[in-house]
């Protein structure tokens, strides 16, 4: 079977390091959603690359089961998507230790998160944020996965993992044992910036509550977070052109055009020359409204843990029958001894 013929295969993941926001929902759940329509989809939460920085450990457990509640609230279906936490498929870590044995060191060293997460005291990471994108690329190439979704901030790291696939197949002189998956370039509505500052992405490690709508945020607040949002004194433009160098005022409309399904040209033609005192109340009704079901699962399925749990644990099954054979392959064209081979 050829790359061009293999049916789609997805896979994607999400660190339990802090509550959901909307940037997450509109950026990577509701994509998940819709990805589950036409590839086979696995959806992990990212526990062992979240203890690449400290943790809590009375916390992760609880904050992994908060990612899968999201996913399941964002339209998931575990009966059609895989929905796991990464650290109960063995094979992510396995394999992550044969590729780091494929990889250079000098691929690593451009990594640039790397740079950005270890600041300028980098010998005091731990090795495993330095071999970080190593795990990334097991994570993919353990489910032979064709596509991957990539924000700007990932693409260098895919481009890593078809490196380290491209050599593992020429060293092995395997060429059809990994293929390269490509890129799954993220659309619009997927960038969401904070609410403070619109030259900056909507973060959840922002120590401003008000610079995020979180997913479990109510419905008050977040129409009065939308409403102290930051902005300029101009009215709307009736051209998008007329929307540059104004951060804030192009961030409200982007996001008003994401939670109404319209275009952000739409979305100027009926507010044109309306100050933000009218379209305030206006997108925080539908970024509200848009949000509510949303909330109300998310909520239902935290109070029920063991729900969630149930769902993690088939999610696991179902992905260790698909990487751990690929895991033993792999180990088979390395050489490793196994019971019974001959010599």
């Amino acid at each position: 079977m050829t790359e061009t013929t293999r049916p789609m295969r997805v896979l994607s993941g999400v660190q339990p390091s802090g509550a959901l926001h909307l940037g997450n929902y509109l950026g990577a759940l509701t994509k998940f959603a819709r990805l589950q329509e036409s590839a086979e989809c696995f959806f992990f939460v990212a526990d062992l690359h979240a203890i690449t920085v400290p943790q809590d450990p009375s916390k992760l457990a609880g904050q992994t089961r908060e990612i899968a509640a999201a996913m399941l609230a964002a339209g998931v279906d575990p009966l059609r998507a895989a929905v796991f936490p990464q650290s109960a498929v063995r094979a992510h870590a396995e394999l992550a230790w044969l590729l780091n044995c494929t990889a250079r060191l000098g691929w690593l060293d451009r990594m640039t998160q790397f740079k950005e997460k270890s600041g300028k005291d980098k010998e005091r990471a731990s090795v495993g944020l330095y071999s970080y994108p190593v795990l990334q690329a097991a994570d993919i190439l353990v489910y032979r996965a064709t596509h991957v979704p990539v924000g700007e901030d990932q693409k260098q790291h895919l481009e890593l993992t078809r490196d380290i696939a491209a050599k593992f197949n020429t060293d092995f002189k395997a060429p059809d044992h990994f293929i390269l998956p490509e890129p799954l370039i993220e659309g619009p509505g997927a960038r969401v910036m904070s609410l403070r500052d619109g030259r900056a992405k909507m973060s959840k490690s922002d120590p401003s509550d008000q610079s995020r709508i979180n997913l479990t945020d109510s419905r008050d607040v977040i129409i009065q977070k939308i409403k102290r949002a930051r902005t300029d004194p101009e009215v709307l433009p009736d051209r998008l052109e007329a929307l540059a160098g104004r951060a804030e005022a192009d961030n409200l409309v982007g996001l008003y055009a994401a939670m109404s399904g319209e275009t952000k040209a739409e979305v100027l033609h009926r507010f044109a020359g309306q100050g933000f005192g009218v379209f305030k109340p206006a997108l925080a009704e539908v970024t509200a409204d848009r949000l509510a079901p949303v909330s109300a699962q998310l909520n239902r399925l935290l109070a029920e843990p063991d729900e969630i749990d149930r769902v993690l644990q088939e999610g696991a099954e179902r992905a260790a029958a698909v990487a751990e054979p690929v895991l033993a392959e792999t180990k088979r064209v390395v050489g490793f001894w196994r019971a019974g081979a001959g010599t």
